[in-house]
């Protein structure tokens, strides 16, 4: 049988990992794929650079457009990042009538809900496990493998440099700024680290992840967006102290008034498995109906890690492409006609725990100030642990644990416990999640 020709856009650390699985594997990819997989053409902007990988037998061209419009070419790999360039590129290789294998997080988060519709209409697929957790099989484990299922949430540590840095801060006691720098030594972190310090990185892929759990457009927009800048030591050692660690968890869950899209750093009880995901790894934990909890864990990111989740989505395409459009799996797991139109909640209506430490000066009263102020706004306290104070020194940390309540309560509560001449600096809030 013909082989599938593939055209590659990007030749970076995916791209050339993506060559390498793909030779070093062809037999075997070969025999589960039914068919033969060639790269037959790469664009890459700087043809004179020396690449770890061998291009040969590959046509190497200056533009990614002259590969979306030819022929010959049967899946677009699109690899370049970015949501402009790359947008149009998809939409016209769409066009052209190619199927689609993208690893762009950000693409399909601001514009998913239209390349899909358009792959639909042309009778082509996207395929894009790789957007999401690099290695770890997630979309298609959610799209297929739990499709019995009504998932009730999901939640993810899905940006490896953010989990790196809490790691570090956590184990050595290191300030966010120190483990930042070393983390862009080691190459964890961008030059420019914004995108994933800040959260959005992983609001990308919470959105995907949302979209294909519950049947819901791409809404990125909607997704509440906050990330670990503001995290210090000692708020990572008084979680560790209390029986938690503190991850930037992204979580989407359905509830009676809407489904929840939130990306913040959270407390999370030790003894969970995905409390324990450590360094620049990932895990995805889903909640369905039917099977209960389960994670997925492994690397979300790497040449190779990256490159098997494309090229898995190369061999589900190549089996797929003679089948009947109408039946195949649909991109977000459910039939274009039967997405559902659940609001997305406002964070002020999130219901979930909280962890408070206080910076109060150590003299009597403060406490029963601070706990009628959380009874007030019916905010129910778990645990309260006040520290001693160091010699000489007039202000201690207090700690608070709530129950679950609504973050609309938790915000009045802040702005008047900040009010208090008693309380001399900003209040440190960080959301606590049990994961069951």
């Amino acid at each position: 049988m013909k082989p599938i020709q593939v055209g590659l856009l990007g030749l970076g650390t995916v791209g050339s990992g993506t060559i390498e699985v793909l030779r070093r594997n062809r037999e075997e990819i070969s025999r589960r794929a039914g068919r033969d997989i060639v790269i037959k053409a790469a664009s890459a902007r700087d043809l004179t650079k020396e690449r770890k990988v061998s291009l040969e037998g590959i046509e190497i061209v200056p533009t990614a457009g002259h590969i979306v419009a030819r022929p010959d070419i049967d899946i677009v790999v699109e690899l370049i990042g970015g949501d402009t360039a790359a947008r149009e590129l998809v939409l016209r290789a769409i066009d052209n009538g190619k199927h689609v294998v993208t690893a762009n997080k950000a693409l399909l988060a601001l514009h998913g809900t239209e390349i899909f519709a358009h792959a639909h209409a042309k009778g082509v697929m996207v395929a894009f496990e790789a957007a999401v957790a690099g290695g770890i099989p997630i979309i298609k484990a959610i799209r297929e493998g739990l499709t019995a299922n009504r998932i009730e949430w999901i939640a993810g540590i899905i940006n490896g440099t953010c989990n790196y840095i809490l790691s570090e801060m956590r184990d050595k006691g290191l300030p966010f700024d120190m483990v930042l720098a070393e983390a862009q030594r080691l190459g964890y972190a961008e030059a420019d680290p914004a995108t994933d310090i800040e959260g959005v990185d992983t609001a990308h892929k919470l959105t995907i992840l949302a979209a294909i759990a519950f049947g819901i457009p791409m809404q990125f927009d909607k997704v509440y967006v906050e990330g670990i800048t503001k995290l210090t030591a000692i708020d990572l050692k008084y979680a560790e102290g209390l029986g938690y660690r503190i991850k930037l968890i992204g979580l989407t869950r359905r509830t009676g008034k809407g489904i929840e899209l939130r990306v913040h750093p959270t407390l999370v009880p030790a003894r969970r498995l995905i409390a324990n995901v450590e360094g620049v790894m990932n895990a995805v934990l889903v909640n369905g109906d039917a099977v209960g909890p389960t994670l997925f864990y492994g690397r979300g990111a790497g040449a190779e890690a990256t490159a098997s989740a494309v090229v898995a989505d190369l061999v589900d395409v190549t089996r797929m492409a003679t089948s009947d459009p109408e039946h195949r799996v649909p991109h977000l797991a459910f039939q274009p006609d039967r997405l559902s139109d659940a609001p997305i909640l406002a964070m002020e209506d999130i219901e979930t725990a909280y962890y408070l430490r206080l910076r109060a000066l150590d003299r009597p009263g403060v406490l029963a100030d601070v706990t009628r102020i959380c009874a007030d706004l019916s905010i129910s306290i778990d645990a309260i642990f006040q520290k001693e104070a160091g010699e000489g020194e007039d202000q201690v940390d207090v700690v608070i644990l709530t129950h679950r309540t609504v973050e609309r309560n938790i915000n009045a509560a802040i702005r008047r416990i900040e009010g208090l001449s008693t309380i001399p600096a900003p209040v440190v809030r960080v959301r606590l999640e049990e994961l069951l």
